[in-house]
């Protein structure tokens, strides 16, 4: 075992350097969580490990995330795909009709919770209605921050929520308690939080909207220039807005994720080749890879036609997508993980919970220890299941010894490890969001109402003793940490 300060210096590499390379100069975290994993190898040999020991646990820590890398390949493909089939400018098209600039945010807070709840994935619901909702933003005049937001909230709501997700299944098995429970459990502190969400989106959207009549002139701009009946380029039809919901479907049928997604990605490419005249199967090999591109005469289109606002967005927004624009989140995801596969393995992080333990007086204290560990651990071993997983392993006996019910800790592990995962910019889902929405994390972070509001209000129902249950499943009393 390490000893504290030993485990505490390569905290220390590693958060120093990812500061100054991403707040002073503003690069990428790719290079700068290398020199972490740098740091906790030599520490590691330090200790005494033998290379064969730290390169194992660097697979083992990869291995852990091959399945989000797989996810974000298949993702980009999808996108690249539905764009030149016309999947996603459909989804916008359609979404601007429809959609009011007063109700956009809860609307968009609201479809994005169904389809997470419905499909147990909040990346499944960003890379389909995110991207989507993107768009129909723009062309409401509304903040990108803000839309991201929305998003977000919308999207982690129902993966914290629904039986369906891996996080949601995950967190009860580190806790030791049944998936039922565990749901019934966040019910009453996920309810206050997310209503909050809805309300403080209401008021940012009447803010936006200004009231009275909108102006919609970049309304029709953008629908034309997506409609190839109003002059734009491509063909509209409600009949592509068939592939998300196949997805949607097909996941909630508990059809697993990677097979969901990739029916998403036939049923799109078999609709762009009857409706779309310059979609073949060499387009969607191409922007399958390499994201979508307009061509030449779409370019012109835009530069006689539009704004240039208007036009950059456009370009900006759709051409996106691929397995090529996915690398930069797989290798991100790939170092990310070898950090945490030397972590775990030589009870770096584990040494210095242990001490962390001895903070906590009682029930609250050591929820609030818990979540401080899941964001803590989503910062420095940036893989929103080990922020479940480390936490839930390190703190179940410290629970059960306090005669806490496992849902107490199951609870904290998914009201702060899920959620604020997105709020890291360089854990793998912060960055598969940038990717994904084409946003920066400062600049959807405060938006992300659900995201962070979470791990609070879920310690204040702690601190006030709401959602403290004994072993039997009875409201908490002080005499049952005796027992």
């Amino acid at each position: 075992m390490p000893k504290v300060w030993e485990a505490c210096i390569t905290l220390a590499i590693l958060i120093a350097v990812l500061a100054v390379g991403i707040i002073v100069f503003e690069v990428d975290p790719h290079v700068p969580m290398f020199v972490g994993v740098c740091a906790a190898a030599l520490m590691a040999m330090y200790l005494g490990y033998g290379w064969d020991e730290i390169e194992k646990s660097m697979m083992d820590g990869i291995y852990k995330a091959l399945q989000s890398c797989c996810i974000l390949i298949i993702v980009g493909i999808l996108i690249g795909v539905w764009i030149d089939a016309g999947v996603v400018p459909s989804m916008v098209y359609y979404g601007l009709k429809i959609l009011h600039p007063a109700i956009f945010f809860i609307a968009v807070v609201l479809i994005c919770s169904i389809t997470s709840l419905a499909t147990g994935t909040s990346w499944g619901t960003m890379g389909t209605m995110g991207v989507a909702f993107m768009g129909i933003g723009f062309g409401l005049g509304m903040d990108p921050g803000m839309t991201a937001g929305a998003i977000l909230s919308g999207a982690y709501f129902g993966d914290k929520m629904s039986p369906l997700s891996d996080t949601t299944n995950l967190a009860p098995a580190m806790a030791g308690t049944d998936v039922m429970s565990h749901v019934k459990a966040m019910i009453l502190p996920t309810a206050v939080t997310y209503g909050l969400t809805l309300v403080i989106f209401g008021v940012l959207g009447a803010m936006q909207y200004h009231g009275g009549d909108a102006d919609m002139s970049r309304v029709t701009e953008f629908s034309m220039a997506l409609n190839a009946a109003e002059g734009g380029v491509f063909h509209i039809n409600p009949l592509l807005l068939l592939p998300p919901v196949i997805v949607i479907v097909a996941v909630a049928m508990k059809v697993p994720a990677i097979p969901g997604i990739t029916l998403g990605i036939f049923a799109g490419a078999i609709l762009g080749l009857i409706f779309q005249p310059n979609c073949n199967l060499g387009s969607l090999f191409d922007f399958g890879i390499n994201g979508y591109k307009f061509g030449e005469e779409s370019l012109a289109f835009f530069e006689a036609s539009l704004t240039e606002e208007t036009a950059y967005t456009m370009t900006r927004l759709l051409e996106s997508g691929g397995i090529l624009n996915m690398m930069f989140s797989v290798s991100m995801t790939i170092i990310a993980m070898m950090f945490g596969g030397i972590m775990e393995y030589t009870h770096q992080l584990e040494v210095v919970v242990n001490q962390l333990k001895k903070l906590a007086k009682g029930p609250a204290g050591l929820v609030a220890l818990t979540e401080v560990t899941c964001v803590i651990s989503n910062a420095t071993m940036p893989e929103q299941y080990i922020s479940i997983v480390v936490p839930g392993r390190m703190y179940a006996e410290e629970y059960r010894k306090m005669g806490l019910h496992p849902t107490v800790l199951s609870s904290a592990l998914e009201g702060a490890g899920t959620v604020t995962s997105a709020l890291i910019p360089w854990n793998t889902c912060g960055v598969f969001i940038s990717d994904t929405l084409d946003i920066e994390v400062v600049k959807y972070g405060p938006w992300a109402l659900f995201n962070w509001m979470m791990p609070i209000i879920n310690f204040i129902f702690v601190a006030l003793g709401l959602t403290l249950k004994d072993m039997d499943g009875k409201p908490f009393r002080k005499k049952a940490a005796k027992v």
